[in-house]
């Protein structure tokens, strides 16, 4: 792992929480303690997140809302929040931090629209499940219909392989401005409670995503318990990704 990777990893991380003790990011905090400029650049993302957590936080709220919100539901009376002044004021505030922590989160920094960050994000996206998916079915005639309707990618080629396995659902990721399609599928193995998938494809455009891979024969990678297999077709860019070692995801290909 050189810097450039670490910094793909740890732009993930979010100091305060039990990213600490996750496995995920454990050599490259690692590396922060041997790379006094690797060291820098996470101190200093570091203490933009905090920042951005602590104003949210300093938004007060309004004395006695929550016993006068839980009267007037019992009341079943009609709150017209918008036309209260302190409420309205509450509402800014978070509207204003929010616009500034998207901003920031989404502009793009040196090295960030690199198939490295690239896939280290979509792999955070499966490994975390911070997602939810816009469309859930079997059918993968309509996740492609659905994915085309909201102008992700729809022209992909299945991998034989993956073409026998089930699929879940679908959604539509962003990434630098553009969109990329994810399809969710389960293997059929036994899934912890509230998970419903365990392989996932992205679909990118290709000219997207800075020193893409140009070839069609894929290209794996394993990033802590996952795997990945990265290929191009056409001016297509997949990426597909599960838990295993590499003979775990060629049968899928």
């Amino acid at each position: 792992m050189n810097n450039q990777q670490a910094k793909e990893i740890l732009a993930l991380y979010r100091p305060g929480t039990a990213d600490a003790e996750d496995p995920f990011f454990a050599e490259a905090l690692q590396r922060c303690d041997r790379e006094p400029e690797l060291k820098r650049w996470f101190d200093e993302h570091c203490t933009v997140y905090t920042a951005i957590r602590a104003r949210f936080k300093q938004i007060a709220v309004p004395e006695g809302l929550k016993q006068q919100i839980l009267s007037e539901c019992t009341a079943r009376a009609k709150i017209i929040w918008w036309q209260r002044p302190e409420l309205l004021a509450v509402a800014a505030a978070i509207a204003l931090l929010m616009g500034l922590a998207v901003f920031w989160l989404r502009t793009p920094r040196p090295g960030e629209d690199t198939f490295g960050h690239y896939s280290t994000r979509m792999t955070g996206i499966a490994r975390r499940g911070d997602y939810l998916m816009d469309f859930e079915t079997n059918d993968l005639t309509q996740i492609r219909s659905y994915l085309a309707q909201h102008h992700a990618p729809a022209d992909y080629v299945l991998p034989a392989g993956l073409r026998k396995v089930a699929a879940t659902g679908c959604a539509v990721e962003g990434w630098q401005n553009t969109k990329a399609s994810m399809i969710c599928f389960r293997t059929g193995k036994p899934l912890p409670p509230g998970e419903a998938n365990d392989l996932w494809l992205f679909v990118i455009d290709r000219s997207a995503v800075k020193d893409a891979p140009a070839s069609s024969a894929p290209q794996f990678a394993k990033v802590n318990r996952f795997i990945t297999a990265t290929w191009a077709q056409g001016d297509r860019l997949y990426l597909l990704l599960t838990e295993g070692d590499q003979r775990t995801i060629q049968q899928y290909l």
